[in-house]
């Protein structure tokens, strides 16, 4: 990922441990790489955000009947 950002290979794990942190505009290519928004880095509580960028996707256009359904799907998977 280091190579892949321009940056020397140690690069993610000076990051990692401490040692450097990243400049904002390599913390938005961090971001780019790896498929997430920077308010999706910070987001501790969804597990997978690509994934649920993905289901909001898919939900977008559907009629309100059609996301109560899936609310309903959702609410009876995490029980």
């Amino acid at each position: 990922m280091s190579l892949s950002l321009g940056q020397s290979a140690g690069y993610i794990n000076n990051i990692e441990n401490g040692v450097n942190y990243p400049s904002m505009t390599v913390f938005f290519y961090i971001c780019d790489y790896l498929g997430i928004s920077p308010k999706e880095f910070f987001d501790t509580e969804t597990l997978n955000p690509s994934k649920a960028n993905e289901l909001l996707s898919e939900a977008k256009g559907l009629s309100s009947e059609q996301l109560d359904h899936l609310i309903a799907i959702a609410k009876g998977v995490k029980k």
